[in-house]
């Protein structure tokens, strides 16, 4: 498990090229980069001195990048057969019998391998949105389980408790009484949340959807989020299905149901919003209410192209999320990044959007959507959350421009700081074996598709 009490001082020296994505988006070549007890501490040619020095000549500096929305608990069950050609709830039916096999190992061992997977492609920072706890799970698997693997954890208590006898889409036996709902999601706020600047750990609130949890709850936890202030989450209007669920069910389009149960404001982050209309962006501008976008699961489910151009154009907080990994079947934040501006150009043009704007918001736009502007951005004062690509090999051998990293760049980072502390070195991440858990992630995948 990393040790951040013990933060080294690193001198990062002679970057090729630092993508800082600080408040006037600076691109520096050919500097050094010293960090000191977790946190950016200058930033200038020819620095000196430092415990350890990091060599980045040739190489490319970014901000860690942030992953907003996520279902670690899926990895188990990527391409599973039934569910690889459905539309979302078509999907749902078929993947809810098999993670109500699920329990506390389960939770932990995908964790660790999910962040794994996330920390290789450069991200420093993701959240978790865990919405069913069957078999005696809890939140805290994960959170232990987010610790030994060295990533700023944001997990979100989620949750379902309007099942199919009642008109909602999950099986009754993972859904939850609400008032039972309630009291955990104080427990875990009250055990782990850390509102520090430099935390590694903010726990958010977050029902799971509005096919699956009642207005009542929605209602309540918000009231809760506020009185405890921390953030909330939910998924919404993320594809057809979902807008024609809420107008029978609820009379009313996504904006309004947010809306009308205090689901709007700087502490509120959505899932996907696909199906958001003109309206409804206005309504998230002037809210601050932040979005997750999820390009590649929603090209997996056929969900549509979201409104990302038009959301940035209004002034909403948007950043990616790779959503779970039985919707997307891999957990890369680069990939998400370029399918972010390919769909924008298909939809609107070459110009829609540049590869500097889609790193942007795969870094500093995700940050902000998580209420953490210390992170996202390499500046004097920001946690050293920090990501070293080296473009001298295959996938940018040929590349005028090598800080066009989503355009011709590579998949896997070569070093990755969270708060100071190395996590990836020259591709490899240091905190966890991660040969011994692939063996036995794997074995955990290959038991539940045989039923054992």
């Amino acid at each position: 498990m990393p040790n951040f009490l013990i933060k080294p001082d690193i001198l990062i020296k002679n970057a090729q090229t630092v993508l800082t994505m600080d408040d006037r988006r600076r691109v520096l070549t050919e500097v050094d980069i010293r960090v000191r007890a977790g946190v950016i501490a200058e930033i200038g040619a020819d620095l000196q001195g430092g415990e350890e020095v990091l060599q980045a000549t040739g190489r490319v500096v970014t901000p860690g990048l942030v992953n907003t929305h996520h279902h670690l608990f899926q990895n188990l069950t990527r391409a599973v057969p039934g569910g690889q050609d459905a539309l979302l709830f078509g999907w749902l039916r078929v993947l809810y019998p098999i993670w109500a096999r699920l329990g506390p190992e389960h939770m932990r061992v995908s964790t660790q391998l999910g962040l794994a997977e996330l920390a290789l492609s450069g991200c420093s920072l993701s959240s978790d949105h865990l919405y069913l706890f069957p078999n005696g799970a809890r939140l805290d698997d994960t959170i232990e389980a987010a610790a030994e693997v060295g990533l700023r954890f944001q997990p979100t208590r989620g949750a379902m408790s309007i099942g199919e006898s009642a008109g909602g889409l999950p099986p009754d036996s993972l859904t939850e009484r609400e008032s039972d709902i309630l009291d955990d999601m104080i427990r875990v706020v009250d055990a782990f949340h850390d509102p520090a600047e430099a935390s590694m750990c903010r726990v958010g609130l977050a029902p799971c959807s509005p096919f699956s949890v009642s207005r009542e709850l929605m209602r309540d936890t918000a009231v809760l989020a506020r009185d405890k202030g921390v953030m909330l989450h939910t998924h919404l209007a993320e594809n057809d299905e979902d807008i024609a669920y809420g107008l029978s069910q609820f009379g009313c389009r996504p904006g309004q149901y947010a809306e009308d149960l205090g689901w709007t404001g700087g502490d509120v982050w959505h899932a996907h919003c696909v199906k958001l209309d003109g309206q409804e962006i206005d309504l998230f501008a002037r809210t601050r209410t932040g979005v997750a976008h999820c390009p590649c699961s929603n090209c997996r489910l056929g969900s549509g192209i979201a409104p990302l151009r038009q959301m940035r154009d209004a002034g909403v907080n948007v950043g990616l999320g790779v959503d779970g990994s039985a919707s997307n079947d891999m957990a890369s934040l680069w990939d998400e990044a370029r399918q972010a501006m390919l769909l924008q150009r298909v939809a609107h043009g070459a110009d829609a959007m540049s590869p500097y704007e889609a790193l942007e918001i795969a870094t500093r736009g995700g940050a902000d959507v998580l209420g953490r502007p210390e992170c996202g951005r390499i500046a004097v004062g920001k946690r050293a959350d920090i990501a070293i690509w080296d473009v001298g090999g295959l996938a940018s051998s040929g590349s005028w421009d090598p800080a066009a990293l989503v355009l011709a760049g590579p998949r896997q980072v070569h070093d990755l700081l969270v708060e100071g502390v190395r996590v990836v070195a020259e591709g490899h991440l240091t905190t966890v074996d991660l040969p011994r858990l692939i063996e036995r992630h794997g074995a955990m995948a290959r038991a539940l598709s045989t039923g054992d």
